[in-house]
C-alpha cells in the first residue's frame, strides 16, 4: 500500500503539515502538537466526524481506499513531526509521500510502553501521570488532563497497556458505534438506533478497561442515560450477578461470548429471567454453536464485534453476518510470523493495526496479536468495506462443583481480571488439572509475586463457593503450545474430571 499524496482537502481535519525540515528534527527539539479535543465539548467535530462515517459506509472500495490513505498519509506525517519516538524510528525512511506501508517498521507493545513518554505527542502526557490517573477507581470514563481518555488493556500478551484517546479519536468511535453497528442492528429489526432499551454491561467493571470507561464517559456526557444504562460486576458470584439482572430487566445486554453462555445456563435453569431484545458480544471468538444456543435460549439477535483498546471499533456485524473492517479508520494488515502479508482466505500469524485518526498515542503498524481472515468474496449485503473473520481468544472456561455440587463457571476474562488487577502480575498460566486443584505458573519475573497471587485467586475462589479448591504454584513458567506457538493463559489439562 502506497501512501499517495492528497489533497488538503481530503486529508484529516488537525493533520500536521510538517515541513521536511521538521520531520528530520532531533527528538530533543520536541514540538507539541495541536491543541486536542477535549472529548466532551466538541459537538462540532462530532457532528463531522458524525458525517464521515456515515458516507464511508456507502462508498465504492476505490474511494474508500483513497480517504483511508489520506489518513494514513496525515497520520505517519503527525507522528513524524511530534512523537520523538517515531521521528527517531522514520529517520532513515524517505518523504511520507514516498513510503510504502510495508517499508514502516512493526512496533509492538513492550516497546512502546518502555518508551512511552516519547511516544505521546503531548508533553503532558506521561506514563507516571497515567498510571497514577489508572490508580484511581474513582477516574475511571472521566477525562485526563481534562481533555483525554485512558484505558488499560488486560496485558494478555504479558504486558500491559495504557492507551491515551484524544477527542478525535472517541468522536469517530462513537460515530462508528451508532451509525454502522447499531444502524445495522436496527435494520435487522433489532432495537433501533433512537428507540429507548435497557442497557446493561456485564464485564469486569472495577478498572480503566475500554468498555466500562467509554459507558461512564457516556454518561457523563449524557446524565440522562444513567437511567437506563447500568453495569454489572463479572466478578461477584453469578448467584448474586444474576439477581441484579433480574431485577433491573435489561433489554439489550453486552459481554463477552463466555459470560453470555454461562448467562444462558441460568435462563434455561430458570434463576435468570431476561426478555431481551439484543445480546452484543465482544472480547472473545464467538463460536457458531455458541451464538446459536444464546438465539435459542434468550429469544433475540445475537450481534458480535470487533474491538480493541487500541482502536475501539475495528469491526462490526452486519445483517449477512459477516464482519466488516472499518478501513476507512483503521489499517488491519494480516501477516505471517515474519511479517509478511497474507492472502484473502488465508488465516494471519498475526495481524498489524495503525489508527488513522488517534493523534495523542500514534499507532503505526502494531502488531495485535490476533490471527485473522480476510474473506475472498464481496459481502451480500453490498457494503464495500472488506469483511474478515476474526480468532480471538481460545481460554478455556474452567468448571468446578461447589460442595452442594453445584457446578462453578469461572471465566477466562474474569480470572485474568483478578490476576492483574488484583495480584499485579501480566505473565501467568491458570491451569485446571482435576476438578480439586487450579495450578498457577508465573514467569520468572512475576515469581516473587507469588503469595499475592494466592491471596487474591484464592479470595476469587471463596466468593464462588470453592473454599475447597486447592492452588498451588508450579516451579515451571507458562508453557506455549509447541505446534502454534500461542499461549493460552486459562486451560483445562485432558482427562480433567
Amino acid at each position: 500500500m502506497t501512501v499517495q499524496q492528497v489533497s488538503p482537502m481530503n486529508a484529516d481535519p488537525g493533520a500536521a503539515k510538517a515541513s521536511r525540515g521538521q520531520r528530520r528534527a532531533e527528538p530533543s527539539r520536541r514540538r507539541q502538537g495541536p491543541a486536542p479535543v477535549a472529548p466532551f465539548v466538541d459537538p462540532l467535530y462530532a457532528a463531522q466526524a458524525g458525517w464521515e462515517v456515515w458516507l464511508g459506509g456507502r462508498l465504492p472500495a476505490e474511494e474508500i481506499a483513497a480517504r483511508r490513505d489520506a489518513r494514513l498519509r496525515a497520520t505517519i506525517e503527525f507522528a513524524r513531526a511530534y512523537s520523538p519516538y517515531y521521528r527517531a524510528l522514520y529517520r532513515e525512511l524517505p518523504p511520507t509521500d514516498e513510503v510504502v506501508i510495508e517499508q514502516l517498521p512493526v512496533v509492538h507493545k513492550r516497546g512502546l510502553m518502555q518508551h512511552f513518554d516519547e511516544v505521546v505527542t503531548d508533553p503532558a502526557v506521561t506514563r507516571a501521570g497515567v498510571a497514577r490517573f489508572v490508580a484511581d477507581p474513582r477516574r475511571i470514563g472521566r477525562p485526563f488532563l481534562g481533555r483525554y481518555a485512558v484505558w488499560s488493556s488486560s496485558g494478555t500478551c504479558g504486558e500491559p497497556g495504557y492507551f491515551v484517546q484524544d477527542g478525535r479519536a472517541l468522536a469517530v468511535y462513537d460515530a462508528l458505534e451508532l451509525l454502522r453497528f447499531r444502524a445495522v442492528n436496527a435494520a435487522a429489526g433489532a432495537a433501533t438506533v433512537w428507540a429507548p432499551h435497557r442497557f446493561a454491561l456485564v464485564a469486569a467493571i472495577d478498572g480503566h478497561f475500554a468498555g466500562i470507561a467509554t459507558l461512564r464517559r457516556l454518561v457523563l456526557l449524557y446524565p440522562w442515560l444513567a437511567a437506563t444504562t447500568r453495569a454489572f460486576s463479572l466478578l461477584q458470584p453469578v448467584a448474586a450477578l444474576v439477581a441484579e439482572l433480574n431485577a433491573y430487566q435489561p433489554s439489550v445486554l453486552a459481554t463477552y461470548p463466555t459470560a453470555a453462555e454461562m448467562l444462558a445456563d441460568e435462563q434455561e435453569a430458570g434463576r435468570l429471567r431476561l426478555a431481551l431484545n439484543e445480546i452484543w458480544t465482544g472480547g472473545e471468538c464467538l463460536p457458531r454453536p455458541v451464538r446459536a444456543r444464546l438465539a435459542r435460549v434468550f429469544g433475540c439477535a445475537v450481534r458480535s464485534a470487533y474491538g480493541a483498546s487500541e482502536f475501539l471499533s475495528i469491526g462490526w456485524e452486519c445483517t449477512h453476518g459477516r464482519l466488516h473492517l472499518n478501513a476507512d479508520w483503521v489499517v488491519l494488515e494480516p501477516v505471517d510470523a515474519r511479517n509478511r502479508p497474507v492472502p484473502p482466505g488465508v488465516p494471519s500469524h498475526t495481524v498489524l493495526l495503525t489508527n488513522l485518526v488517534n493523534r495523542v498515542q500514534p499507532l503505526i503498524r502494531y502488531a495485535l496479536g490476533d490471527s485473522v481472515t480476510l474473506d475472498r468474496d464481496a459481502c451480500p449485503c453490498g457494503c464495500a468495506l472488506p469483511s474478515m473473520t476474526v480468532e480471538g481468544r481460545h481460554d478455556d472456561v474452567l468448571v468446578y462443583a461447589r460442595a452442594d455440587g453445584a457446578a462453578v463457571k469461572l471465566l477466562p476474562l474474569v480470572l485474568c481480571t483478578v490476576m492483574e488487577d488484583e495480584a499485579g502480575v501480566n505473565d501467568f498460566q491458570l491451569v485446571q488439572p482435576d476438578d480439586r486443584v487450579l495450578r498457577v505458573r508465573l514467569g520468572r519475573a512475576e515469581r516473587g509475586c507469588a503469595r499475592r497471587v494466592l491471596h487474591a485467586l484464592r479470595a476469587h475462589l471463596d466468593t464462588q463457593g470453592l473454599g475447597h479448591v486447592r492452588v498451588t504454584v508450579e516451579r515451571i513458567g507458562p508453557q506455549r503450545d509447541p505446534r502454534s506457538g500461542k499461549l493460552r493463559r486459562v486451560q483445562v489439562l485432558r482427562g480433567t474430571a
